[in-house]
């Protein structure tokens, strides 16, 4: 896998520490007690989801007992379909699409009974085409991606209304191009994210203005060569997934500097232990060490690469 960044490292003699990220995922689970395990114990199935895409990406996924993962995964599932952060934790559309992604990894989805999962997010789409994240009513634009996203891994997307979930998106754009929470919501790279691709795997992309968010988007990168969320904000390891898959959604990641970016991920390696931090010299975590990668992955995809990013990665729950 290092070889596909043979081209950067030549370039700045640097590489992707790919060894060390993965035995850095693998100690993680051995640590149980560890305080970073401790205070995600409520999100412990989203971080499962980034730790082993991390180990899939970096073509390690069979370091893992996948027998294991997918029994604590079915663990995790209440009677209602949806799935916990953990077992024992309450079920929302969050922790059930991590559930999903997890199984499509190891290509497991057939132990689900998909009905029944199905029939739970359905239940979330609210009248005006929103969902909300659980049976408390919150209402976000990542909980629509999240419930497309998961209905379509899951073959079963015609089971909403798919206009109506569309036009809600839609209408939380806005005039500077990006997309917010709700309605009227500041703009902010995890929500364009969210909604560029549940309009991309509904075949709405032409409800966006390509070049306005395109510009949007590509102002996010800084002098450091990182990326932040919105205006006036820090750069942070993680919208190199958020901002780089929403422009090569639209065809626009060319309006950025590639290799100041690529520096950028990489001066975020812990070059001795493993992980990625979300600024240089910070602590690492499982969450960056995955955008980090996936920031890197990001570069050797096209525009019309869209349904592989859905399968292998139309991803993240959380930001």
């Amino acid at each position: 896998m290092i070889c596909m960044f043979s081209w950067y490292s030549y370039r700045m003699g640097e590489e992707l520490e790919a060894e060390k990220h993965v035995n850095y995922i693998l100690s993680v689970e051995k640590k149980k007690n560890d305080f970073e395990s401790v205070v995600m114990e409520h999100i412990r199935i989203n971080g499962a989801y980034w730790g082993l895409t991390t180990l899939d990406l970096l073509g390690k996924i069979g370091a893992v007992d996948s027998k294991d993962v997918v029994s604590w995964v079915l663990e995790c599932q209440h009677e209602s379909g949806g799935f916990g952060g953990n077992i024992g934790h309450d079920p929302h559309i969050l922790y059930t699409l991590s559930a999903v992604q997890i199984l499509a990894l190891f290509d497991k989805i057939n132990v689900l009974d998909i009905d029944k999962v199905s029939n739970y997010i359905v239940g979330l789409q609210n009248e005006d085409g929103s969902f909300s994240g659980d049976v408390w009513g919150e209402v976000d634009t990542r909980f629509s991606y999240i419930a497309i996203c998961s209905l379509a891994l899951l073959h079963r997307l015609d089971k909403i209304n798919v206009e109506k979930a569309v036009k809600y998106v839609v209408s939380c754009k806005n005039l500077d191009g990006g997309f917010g929470c709700t309605p009227g919501a500041e703009s902010h790279a995890g929500q364009i994210f969210c909604c560029v691709a549940a309009l991309a795997i509904t075949g709405s992309l032409h409800q966006i203005d390509k070049d306005l968010l395109g510009w949007w988007l590509c102002e996010r990168q800084d002098k450091s060569g990182g990326l932040n969320g919105r205006p006036e904000k820090l750069p942070d390891v993680c919208y190199s997934w958020w901002v780089l898959s929403s422009l090569i959604m639209i065809d626009r990641v060319h309006w950025i500097d590639k290799e100041k970016l690529v520096k950028y991920i990489l001066d975020c390696q812990d070059k001795e232990k493993g992980g990625i931090s979300d600024r240089p010299n910070d602590a690492v975590d499982v969450f960056h060490t995955y955008f980090g990668v996936a920031g890197m992955f990001s570069f050797s995809f096209k525009a019309k690469s869209v349904s592989h990013m859905q399968q292998l990665d139309f991803l993240s729950s959380f930001f």
